[in-house]
C-alpha cells in the first residue's frame, strides 16, 4: 500500500503559452498567399488570404470585398481552403496596388 501523500501519477506541466509556431504558420500562409477561412468567436466565417499580421491582429485580403483587420483574440480557428490565389487575382491585386 502506498502512503496517502505519495502518488504514482506525475502531474503534467501545462503546455507553454507561446511556442513560436503561430508566427511561422501565419508567415507561411502569407508568403504562399493561401486562401483561408477564419471562423470568429461570434460564429461568422470570413474568407481571403492573410496579407499582414503582427502580435495582436492580422489583415485579411478578400477578392471583391473590403479587406479586414481582425484582432487575434476574435479568432476561433484558421483553416486552409483548397488552392492558392489564382493568377488572375494576383494580376488584379498588382494592378490595383500600382494604381494607388
Amino acid at each position: 500500500m502506498t502512503p496517502l501523500g505519495s502518488s504514482h501519477h506525475r502531474q503534467k506541466t501545462p503546455p507553454p503559452g507561446d511556442t513560436g509556431q503561430e508566427a511561422l504558420y501565419l508567415r507561411s500562409l502569407s508568403d504562399r498567399q493561401i486562401n483561408v477561412a477564419i471562423k470568429l468567436h461570434d460564429g461568422e466565417t470570413v474568407r481571403g488570404w492573410i496579407e499582414y499580421f503582427d502580435d495582436g491582429m492580422l489583415r485579411l485580403t478578400r477578392e471583391g470585398k473590403p479587406n479586414l483587420f481582425i484582432y487575434k483574440h476574435q479568432i476561433q480557428t484558421i483553416s486552409e481552403v483548397a488552392g492558392k490565389r489564382s493568377a488572375r487575382t494576383v494580376r488584379n491585386a498588382t494592378t490595383s496596388e500600382a494604381g494607388l
